[in-house]
C-alpha cells in the first residue's frame, strides 16, 4: 500500500491569492536544524515554506520522539492550531536552511475572510493527510518492516527523487534513525531492511545518502 504524494498547498493557489498572502505576510529565514514550531506552545503564525524542507515530530508519553512527515517547499505549517485555537500537536525543524512565508494568526483569518476559496484548498490538504494518516496505520498492522522501509522508499523516490546514473537519488537528508522512526520500527530492524535491500540490489546507501537502485521492485516489496 502506497502512501499518495501529497500536493503542495502553494500549488494549489491562484496568482491573485498568492500575491495577497504575501502582502499579509513577512519572510522568515531558519538555518539548519533551528525550530519552527514546539510541541505545546501556543498557536500563533501560520508558515509556508518557500526554500528547504522540513521535519514533522512528535514526543510520545514514553518520551520517544516519532517523525510524522517530511514538509517542502509550497507546504503550510501550523494552519490547524491558528484556525482552532488549539496547542501545537507536534514539532516542525529545519532540516536544511529554509525560507518561508510568516502570517499571524489574526492576520491569516482576515487572508481566509478575503479569499473563501483559500478555506477550501486548506479543507482539501487535511482531509489528505488524514486519509495518508490512515493508509499509515492499516500499513504498519499489515506489513514487515522490509515492506514499510521499501514503502518509505518509495515515497522519498517520489518526493525527494532526482534522476542520476543507474537510479534514482534521494536529496533529503535522512538518516537511518529518521527512517526508521519515521517507519514505525527499531534502528536494528530498518538498518536490517536496508541490508537486505542492498542484497536484492533496490538500494545503495551510504550516509546520509540513499539510492533507489530498482523502484519497481520497491514497488512489490510493498505489495
Amino acid at each position: 500500500m502506497l502512501a499518495r504524494v501529497e500536493t503542495p498547498f502553494l500549488s494549489q493557489l491562484t496568482q491573485e491569492e498568492i500575491a495577497e498572502l504575501r502582502s499579509r505576510a513577512v519572510t522568515r529565514h531558519f538555518a539548519r536544524g533551528a525550530t519552527i514550531m514546539h510541541q505545546g506552545e501556543e498557536p500563533g503564525r501560520v508558515l509556508v515554506i518557500e526554500r528547504g524542507r522540513a521535519k514533522v515530530t512528535v514526543v510520545t508519553e514514553d518520551g520517544s520522539e516519532v517523525i510524522l512527515a517530511f514538509r517542502e517547499p509550497g507546504d503550510m505549517l501550523g494552519e490547524l492550531s491558528a484556525l482552532g485555537g488549539a496547542r501545537r500537536v507536534a514539532t516542525v525543524r529545519a532540516i536544511e536552511e529554509l525560507d518561508a512565508l510568516a502570517i499571524a494568526a489574526r492576520d491569516f483569518d482576515s487572508y481566509l475572510e478575503a479569499q473563501p476559496r483559500v478555506a477550501l484548498v486548506i479543507l482539501r490538504v487535511v482531509i489528505e493527510r488524514l486519509r495518508d494518516a490512515d493508509r499509515s496505520q492499516v500499513e504498519f498492522a499489515a506489513h514487515q518492516t522490509l515492506s514499510r522501509v521499501a514503502g518509505r522508499l518509495v515515497e522519498l523516490a517520489d518526493r525527494f527523487g532526482e534522476p542520476c546514473d543507474g537510479g534514482v537519488l534521494i536529496t533529503l537528508p535522512i538518516s537511518q534513525e529518521e527512517l526508521a522512526s519515521w517507519s514505525g520500527a527499531s534502528r536494528e530492524a530498518t538498518s536490517k531492511a536496508l541490508r537486505d535491500l542492498r542484497e536484492l540490489g533496490a538500494v545503495e546507501t551510504r550516509r546520509r545518502n540513499i539510492t533507489v537502485r530498482d523502484v519497481d521492485l520497491l514497488k512489490r516489496l510493498v505489495g
